[in-house]
């Protein structure tokens, strides 16, 4: 028996057009469920549907997720295509990083929106249908430096240490109902976002990881399949640390 299985289950996945958020849509298509592909880039986004070709078991959706209108299109659009939301994982992120001394407002309203506001919209909106089904599983990605925080990035460690806060108090809300809510805690992943670090800045990095390696988006999102998946059915108001060993 796969215990990995998600067949019928449908699963909303935010700022899936690239990245992280592209790969658990994958894996989570690839183990047999209806996917709700996500982003506020329509281009993207669009590339990414015809990669799929599955206007069955695909759908994507334009949507800005700090935004609680188009939270709720995305939402009701989803319930009238698939009839139900089994799985959300809120991976809709952005970095916007310097010294606070320089950071600018706009740099920090849009970070906190974009990586905490949309986690307490979606889980606000799904979570109401949710409950009425007393059924669901909410995946929230977070970060390290959510736990550790990092120099010229306090606007980003703010909102994921945010997420992981927000996972835990819904967890303790949401449990009666029979729905289950976890975070996922990536170490440095290798996505566009390390890309531009120049190469001893990268050097340093892997140095201080045990595994010796930058993790790849296929580590986070098998570790998104095993919190989607029954193999966690008794984990609830946790934090899945996937960094390689670089904060133990």
């Amino acid at each position: 028996m796969n215990n990995t299985n998600l067949k019928n289950k449908v699963a909303i996945v935010t700022g899936a057009s690239r990245g992280i958020g592209l790969e658990i849509a994958k894996i989570f298509y690839e183990n047999g469920a209806k996917i709700v592909i996500t982003d506020i880039d329509d281009k993207t986004l669009s590339i990414v549907n015809k990669e799929f070709d599955d206007s069955k078991n695909i759908l994507s959706i334009v949507s800005d997720v700090s935004i609680s209108d188009s939270v709720t299109n995305m939402i009701k659009t989803t319930i009238e295509k698939f009839n139900k939301i089994d799985i959300l994982v809120n991976c809709a992120g952005i970095t916007r990083d310097n010294l606070i001394i320089r950071m600018k407002e706009n740099d920090w309203d849009n970070v906190i929106n974009t990586n905490l506001k949309s986690v307490f919209l979606t889980s606000k909106i799904a979570g109401r249908y949710m409950m009425k089904e007393k059924s669901g599983n909410i995946i929230n990605i977070s970060s390290v430096v959510g736990i550790t925080g990092n120099a010229g990035q306090t606007n980003y460690s703010a909102s994921k240490a945010g997420v992981i806060g927000m996972t835990k108090s819904l967890a303790k809300e949401f449990a009666s109902r029979n729905i289950r809510v976890n975070a996922i805690a990536p170490g440095f992943i290798d996505t566009a976002m390390t890309k531009n670090l120049k190469e001893d800045a990268k050097e340093q990095l892997i140095d201080a990881i045990l595994l010796k390696r930058l993790g790849t988006t296929k580590d986070i999102a098998n570790a998104a399949l095993f919190l989607a998946s029954s193999l966690s059915d008794y984990i609830t108001g946790q934090t899945l640390v996937v960094d390689g060993g670089m904060i133990t």
